[in-house]
């Protein structure tokens, strides 16, 4: 029987189901603007003018069934359903002006007991090529008794939101409905709201099943050792699990059951800005036939690449299958981790490039989330800007943080976890004094927590956040583990490290009537 979408009132008969790259390559380059092969063979799109994710644009439906359980507010906007309908059928209206549509089935998460048949509807062939590549592609026989999907992605994004419709803030929406079970697009095309949009319905549907969604990537070792690693933007969560003595599990999203950890995901998303083979080999190597690469700048003649040229955006991506990863583990199903690594990227340049934390230090910095944006961006910013989010991803996180964080204690208790933070940040001084600690010392950092070098090694404590800091680590100078030997103004590293205490503390304000009181102490004094 032919393939349709007349269910949801779309009567175009063009589709074009789960298609071949090169079929979508053809398309791409026949129809949409910007469009490119680059010299590694790698698809290069133009996401037009959103280059990034639109976090105010993205509302939830207030729904009495499931209205108590989320945690309304700056991440969570809501919206009504009527306001939803108007927007899902502008959707619908335009979709069916197109003369053919992409359509991908396919499925979230590796382990079939959790799993989540996954539908998208859209326009263009960059956006179906970018969700076969981070979703888990059924085989033949899977499609072939695909049947229902759990949940519907409507991607109309070429198309704007009307900006008078209730509660709409601009010409971009991206609306959720958890009862209806679909997701509608409008005004933005770039490829990253869908992979989200999934993301944050795994973070609204696991912990109802005692499950621990996590904005983290994951490698596992060859005595089946897991260590996960949190970590915001720019810290290198995606840099730093690509690492060949590991397999890789996934770099961005996954979930903690009861047996282990699962990848949602079926590829990769990588920052590709300053991009070289140098730094980062596995993720240059994995930019072949079938990657999709947005925004990047290119040569018009060679068609290399320019990784370091951001005039379009500082938000250049790069999006290809896990297995186009060399060393990864498929299925991308592991055990319970051993070690979790918080990453932060502490531009003031005080906190310890690694540090030992407690259960309770750890649900602390998980809740805080912190991260720190360097200075300079900006006329009149002379200091570095704390950036806290909490559980290591706010923006995707549908109940109150402190939900995650009981699971996350619970599970760490569990299965006997070990918990860090390392700093892949500043050393010698803040931003602009300092300079940033080097990717082979992080490598060896995390070599020696997996190879348990730490753990009979003297350590110090530190006095304001309470860190134990390891004295020693193979391949790191000792002189650059405690953060103070490295400032020669010791008067204005203590004035720093006051003021970041001071933001951590007011940060944690929001928080600390909700949670447990050992982690409202675990903080720094």
């Amino acid at each position: 029987m032919d393939f349709n979408l007349q269910a949801y009132g779309i009567e175009v008969t063009n589709i074009l189901r789960n298609s071949e790259r090169a079929i979508l390559y053809e398309s791409a380059l026949k129809l949409e603007k910007g469009s490119a092969i680059s010299n590694k063979g790698a698809l290069m799109v133009y996401s037009g003018k959103k280059t990034g994710r639109s976090p105010k644009d993205k509302r939830v439906v207030k729904h009495p069934a499931s209205e108590k359980n989320i945690d309304w507010g700056p991440v969570n906007y809501g919206m009504d359903e009527h306001t939803f309908m108007v927007n899902r059928e502008r959707a619908i209206d335009y979709l069916n002006t197109r003369e053919h549509l992409y359509v991908v089935d396919a499925f979230a998460g590796w382990d079939p007991d959790y799993r989540l048949k996954i539908r998208i509807i859209c326009t263009r062939a960059y956006h179906a090529l970018f969700m076969q590549n981070m979703l888990i592609m059924p085989g033949r026989k899977e499609l072939k008794s695909f049947g229902e999907p759990d949940y519907v992605i409507f991607n109309a994004g070429s198309f704007p939101a009307n900006h008078f419709t209730t509660t709409m803030t601009s010409k971009t929406s991206i609306g959720l409905s958890l009862e209806r079970k679909e997701v509608v697009i409008l005004g933005t095309e770039y490829a990253g709201e869908m992979k989200k949009g999934i993301f944050s319905i795994m973070n609204y549907l696991m912990p109802m099943r005692d499950v621990l969604p996590m904005h983290c990537s994951a490698n596992v070792g060859t005595e089946g050792d897991v260590s996960l690693l949190f970590g915001l933007s720019g810290t290198g969560k995606t840099t730093l699990s690509a690492d060949p003595k590991r397999k890789l599990i996934g770099d961005d999203e996954h979930c903690w059951h009861k047996n282990g950890v699962f990848n949602i995901e079926g590829g990769c998303y990588a920052k590709a800005i300053d991009l070289s083979e140098e730094k980062e080999p596995d993720i240059f190597h994995a930019i072949r036939y079938g990657t999709v690469l947005e925004n990047v700048v290119f040569d018009q003649e060679t068609r290399e690449v320019d990784y370091t040229d951001t005039s379009i955006t500082q938000n250049t991506r790069a999006s290809y299958p896990i297995d186009f990863i060399e060393n990864t583990q498929i299925p991308c199903v592991a055990g319970a981790p051993k070690n979790i690594i918080f990453l932060t990227c502490d531009a003031f340049g005080v906190l310890p490039p690694v540090s030992k934390l407690s259960p309770e230090q750890a649900s602390y910095h998980f809740i805080s989330g912190y991260t720190a944006k360097v200075a300079g961006t900006e006329m009149g910013i002379k200091e570095p800007q704390a950036t806290f989010s909490a559980c290591f991803g706010a923006a995707f996180m549908m109940w109150h943080p402190n939900t995650y964080a009981e699971l996350l204690a619970k599970k760490m208790k569990t299965n006997q976890v070990s918990a860090w933070l390392v700093n892949t940040g500043w050393s010698g001084g803040a931003f602009g004094v300092g300079s940033r600690i080097k990717l082979k010392y992080t490598r060896a950092i995390l070599d020696a927590i997996h190879q348990g070098d730490f753990d009979q090694v003297k350590t110090q404590k530190e006095e304001d956040f309470g860190l134990e800091i390891p004295l020693s680590c193979p391949k790191v100078p000792s002189e650059i583990l405690v953060p103070e030997n490295t400032w020669k103004d010791q008067k204005q590293f203590s004035k720093t490290k006051s003021a970041l205490v001071e933001l951590f503390r007011e940060n944690f304000e929001k928080f600390k009537h909700q949670v447990d009181e050992n982690i409202a102490k675990a903080g720094p004094n």
